[in-house]
Parts: C-alpha cells; structure tokens; sequence
C-alpha cells in the first residue's frame, strides 16, 4: 500500500477485506430457516418439471453454517497476523521480501561449506580449479547471461567479456569491484556545443584512430574537435582511460558500433550504461568465484596451462 499517495486506498482496500466478512456472516444466518419464525423446513417453490420433478427449498445444513463461520474465523484471523487489510502490517509484520531474505540465508549457510576450500586463494588460482570454474560458470549464466550472454560475448551495448578488452580494467581485484559495486558509465551529450556536422568530422576522425575507411579531409578538422572536446576523457591518442570508464578508441572494438552515424549518435546526445552491483544479491564468496571465471575467459593460457 506504499505506492499510494492517499490514505483513502488503505481504508478502501480494509472496507472491502472486513465487509466481505461480515457479509459472508450476515448471508448465512439470514439464510437459516431455523432463524425464521414460522417457516417450513421444507418449502415447495411451486415449479415442477416433467410431471414429477419438484423443485424444493431446503435449508442449509448446520454444519455447513458452522464450516463456513469457522472459515470466516480463519480469515480474521489471517487478516489480524498478516497484512490484508489496507495498510495495516500484521501482528507478524511479514513481507515476501523478508522471507525471500531469510531463505536466502538459510540457502548460504548450506551451501557455505562448498566456498571455504577457495576462501585463501588468490582469484587467479580459484580460475585454474575446475570445479571452482563450473561455479562460476553457473553463478554467471543466473545472473549475469541476462545482459552478457550465456557465451559472455555481450551484445549491442553490452560489453563482450571474453576479448581481454575491458572499460575499467581486467585485474582481478578491477573485475571484483565491478562486481561487487557495479559501474555506471556514461558519455556526456555535446549537442549543446558541438553542431552535427563538427561531430560527423569528429567521427571520421575517431574511426581513422581504429583503421576504420574515413575521408582524409575530414579527418583533420576532426582532430581538432577531437582534441577540443575528448581528450579529457579518452586521451590525447584515444586510448581510453580505465579509471573512467572512458573506451579505447584504437582497438576496433566498439560497443555501439563503429558506423559514422552511430557514432555522431553518441557524441551529440551521449551514452549511459548501468551495471548493477552484485553485493545485495550475492554473497562474497559467489562474487569471488564469478570473477574468477570472468577473468579466466580472457586469460584462456593460464587456464590450459592449468589443467
């Protein structure tokens, strides 16, 4: 009931719960023939069908009556434990996030004993144990393949992890806080101070910078827009900055691709991409064995020369 603004909702929600109740209540005993003076036990509606077939009006069973009392009961009951009735929390104040939570506990104490053996162990080493790397792999296709891929070769503004070519680094220790505390990158719009034909020079200019086809006159007032508005960021020779976030612009490999209208695309009105943080979801010791396997993707030699 948080999501409402008024708390008109909360005592509409609790009207319709408890009336529904008391209705229920009130339709059974009005409904007993034993609490009407004078009527039959047995009344004839009068309507007979194929000469023999009389509809009768029997009253309710008692133990019908008292059944569906006792479920009424229950369900005052529920409703005084558990939330139901408008903004009310129950007396047990339970929520499906707290259980979700105390099932997740309960899961990693079970399963803790099957971490200890790589707690002291460098993430490197933890990337060499097989065992170790099919953890990894399944901890990575629940909860990362969603955006990564279950190959981890991303897609269309999701970064390809098995090409050792990394935005904020491929230490293990760079891979662990990414991880754990996520990243959010972002590339600034420049649509206020740079006009679409300067970032299409811009973009010839960055396209040369990886080997890409692009118009050599163009190409040079590009690098003076270039050097104006993206050094800061990428560098005086493009190639990026990890503590940024900022992408190397010389390696061919591009996240939103490497066409010139894509990239006038991104200059003008920007990017931003969010990698959400692992620390709320897993637990310590999952996330070292996730980066484990992420970083032996694109350190394939140490792991064959492992096994």
């Amino acid at each position: 009931m948080s999501d409402f603004v008024s708390s008109f909702w909360s005592y509409f929600i609790g009207v319709i719960a408890l009336g529904g109740i008391a209705f229920c209540v009130w339709l059974l005993f009005s409904q007993r023939a034993w609490l009407k003076q004078g009527v039959k036990q047995v009344e004839d509606t009068g309507h007979v069908w194929d000469g023999d077939l009389t509809e009768l009006n029997n009253p309710v069973p008692r133990w019908w009556t008292v059944m569906y009392l006792g479920l009424c009961v229950i369900a005052l009951a529920i409703l005084f434990l558990y939330p139901g009735v408008g903004s009310y929390k129950g007396k047990l104040e339970y929520t499906a996030a707290k259980q979700v939570k105390a099932e997740q506990v309960a899961l990693n104490e079970r399963i803790k004993p099957v971490f200890e053996r790589y707690q002291k162990m460098p993430i490197t080493e933890v990337a060499h144990d097989a065992d170790a790397r099919e953890i990894g792999q399944r901890l990575f296709l629940n909860n990362c393949a969603q955006c990564h891929g279950s190959d981890a070769r991303g897609s269309g503004s999701f970064p390809n992890l098995a090409d050792g070519d990394w935005l904020y680094g491929g230490e293990p220790e760079q891979i662990l806080q990414t991880i754990t505390k996520g990243r959010h990158g972002m590339m600034p719009p420049w649509s206020s101070q740079i006009k679409p034909a300067e970032a299409a020079d811009i973009a010839q200019y960055v396209r040369s910078l990886s080997g890409l086809a692009s118009d050599p006159l163009r190409v040079v007032p590009g690098k003076r827009g270039f050097d104006t508005f993206c050094v800061a960021c990428h560098g005086a020779e493009g190639k990026g900055n990890t503590a940024l976030g900022a992408p190397n612009l010389t390696d061919g490999i591009w996240l939103y691709g490497s066409s010139e209208a894509t990239i006038v695309e991104t200059i003008l009105n920007g990017r931003q991409n969010v990698m959400p943080a692992q620390e709320g979801l897993l637990t310590e010791d999952q996330i070292r064995m996730l980066a484990a396997w992420v970083w032996g993707l694109s350190n394939q030699s140490a792991n064959v020369a492992a096994q």
